[in-house]
């Protein structure tokens, strides 16, 4: 997927007037933060729970190398092979070698967010592989030819009526019943359109929500179980992951999938939490006969250590996605790459570049509601402000920007002179309110005022309200 986050407010302003995309977000929205907000609410110990898992990342962030190398000795020693990737086209590389030496035709392939950070469908399609996508979000945006938009749902964005007219249009087999009248006939249709990938493909592809060091397994969580199949059914098994899932043990990482479920979609634990430790063995009844992990850098080492070091801790729960405003009023497809919302905001820059992802840690009003969710604690305010210092610094700020800055900073070093500022601009914009106390419309303020209200100055600055009622 090639980046447009540079084209953010376009992408913005498209998300706003489009009407059905609205009515799906809402829908959305709602839910997924009322089952966290029970899920949580249910779990006394969640809060030491969080403290528990942001404790087993950083400690697993401060010996990474070594627990690395102990999944990869474990690995092998069940049987898998690793494949290290430093780039995207390394690690698709390294998959597109292992389905031509397993003389595939089909691949089925899970979810994964790592997958589409490295555009893996385009380069199977483009050698020449038929991708079938398993999991239901996937496969209807995988026939609608777009890209998720959203990290645990990928078709947040479609309402039942598109998604039924989509598969009506698409799929041509006969024996199908019509029409698509409710969510059971849609899954029932995609259940009986995949069932035969799943029986004919050569190699299946996952992702992985952890890698354990100390037994070289691979953990998915799923609701469909297409990840069961996609793993056990074909002759090859191909995981994808970043370096930064690997857990010390099997005790933490069940630390972390109590953390997992309960953030991303309410739940005590997902319908299926797979482990996977290499192929098939005699005295198994199924699984693949290789079992290759694609382990994918992609600039996440240089992290390691720095401003950014604490985005590392991101489980792509999706919780921060849920309860951001901004993601609920455009979408994930206004971001205009793989991560959207607050996770996104922050790892697009670090990943395509701050040049091409410069509108993003702009597209947030630092509320704190996505710190305040994420189940690892990580500031993701502090690092947003950190790309735009790093923006202004680079001078990729536009320039009404940076004089507005600079007027700030003037009038902010005089405090007498900043404070006659902000009680005559308090009282000018009281009186243009006229008394409504808000504004539908106000010159330079069109952005905001465009699809929300403008709160309007009570008549004074707090400053002076506080003096008046001290010497009251």
């Amino acid at each position: 997927m090639k980046p447009t986050s540079h084209a953010f407010a376009d992408n913005a302003h498209r998300a706003l007037d489009d009407a059905t995309l609205q009515q799906a977000l809402a829908k959305a929205g709602v839910g997924f933060v009322a089952k966290r907000r029970a899920a949580v609410a249910e779990l006394p110990e969640f809060d030491a729970l969080r403290q528990a898992g942001r404790a087993i990342k950083d400690h697993t962030l401060a010996h990474l190398d070594h627990y690395l190398l102990r999944f990869e000795e474990t690995l092998q020693a069940a049987g898998g092979q690793l494949h290290w990737a430093e780039t995207p086209d390394a690690a698709c590389a390294a998959v597109l070698e292992i389905c031509r030496d397993a003389g595939a035709s089909i691949v089925a392939k899970g979810k994964s967010m790592v997958g589409e950070e490295i555009a893996l469908n385009d380069a199977l399609e483009g050698a020449g592989f038929e991708v079938v996508e398993t999991d239901l979000g996937e496969y209807i945006i995988q026939i609608a030819h777009e890209p998720p938009s959203h990290i645990i749902a990928p078709a947040v964005h479609k309402t039942r009526a598109q998604i039924a007219a989509l598969f009506e249009a698409h799929h041509r087999q006969p024996g199908l019943a019509r029409p698509l009248e409710s969510v059971p006939q849609i899954v029932d249709e995609a259940r009986e359109v995949l069932r035969e990938k799943f029986l004919s493909a050569d190699v299946g592809i996952t992702g992985a929500n952890f890698l354990i060091a100390e037994t070289g397994s691979t953990v998915i969580v799923t609701n469909e179980g297409n990840g069961d199949l996609s793993a056990t059914l074909p002759r090859v098994h191909i995981v994808l992951a970043s370096i930064e899932k690997v857990v010390p043990n099997l005790e933490d990482a069940s630390v972390l999938l109590r953390l997992l479920a309960r953030s991303a979609t309410g739940q005590e634990i997902t319908s299926y939490t797979s482990f996977f430790t290499g192929p098939r063995r005699s005295e198994d009844p199924d699984g693949p006969e290789e079992f290759h992990v694609v382990l994918l850098d992609n600039g996440r080492s240089r992290l390691l250590g720095g401003a950014f070091h604490d985005m590392l801790r991101c489980i792509r729960c999706g919780a921060c996605l849920n309860h951001c405003p901004v993601y609920g009023a455009v979408g994930g497809h206004a971001y205009g790459w793989v991560y959207p919302g607050p996770m996104g905001a922050v790892l697009t820059p670090l990943m395509v570049g701050l040049e091409e992802g410069a509108p993003l840690p702009n597209a947030s009003t630092l509320c704190g509601r996505c710190e305040e969710v994420c189940p690892m604690a990580i500031p993701l305010p502090k690092l947003l402000r950190e790309h735009r210092r790093q923006e202004f610094d680079r001078g990729l700020v536009a320039g009404r920007s940076r004089w507005a800055l600079a007027a700030w900073a003037f009038l902010a070093r005089r405090p007498a002179l900043y404070r006659l500022a902000s009680r005559a601009g308090a009282r000018l914009l009281h009186k243009l309110s006229r008394g409504r106390g808000r504004f539908a419309k106000l010159p330079l303020a069109q952005a905001w005022t465009a699809a929300r209200d403008l709160p309007a100055p009570q008549g004074d600055t707090f400053m002076a309200q506080w003096r008046r009622s001290k010497r009251g």
